[in-house]
């Protein structure tokens, strides 16, 4: 996952609300009724919060009649995870290694600290 993918699923993960409809849908596909009844907003917000995680491909949306079913994606899953090690990894192939970077040296680590 590239930087830009990234960024469009932080934004996505950075509401509350979000958060715990990832947490919600953690243990298998919702209906969107099932998942409204743990919050204090209406259907039209749940839609949008929804439509929001469904861009950023984390969550998929299956329709049966009228209503709509929500699951984590797999892929958002595997992405995320790999993407979180890798980006706070010391891994030969990391940004961190780039020969041409002008914030190698024990000096910067101090100012920025190191994980």
């Amino acid at each position: 996952m590239n930087y830009e993918e990234m960024s469009v699923m932080l934004k996505a993960l950075a509401d509350p609300k979000r958060l715990k409809i990832i947490d919600l849908l953690s243990c298998g596909s919702l209906c969107a009724c099932d998942i409204l009844a743990h919050f204090d907003f209406t259907q039209p917000t749940l839609s949008h919060h929804m439509k929001v995680l469904e861009k950023a491909g984390v969550v998929l949306v299956t329709k049966e009649g009228q209503w709509h079913h929500y699951q984590l994606t797999e892929s958002f899953v595997d992405k995320f995870m790999g993407t979180m090690m890798h980006l706070f990894s010391d891994e030969e192939d990391c940004v961190c290694h780039n020969k041409n970077c002008s914030c190698k040296g024990e000096k910067n680590d101090e100012k920025i600290g190191t994980i």
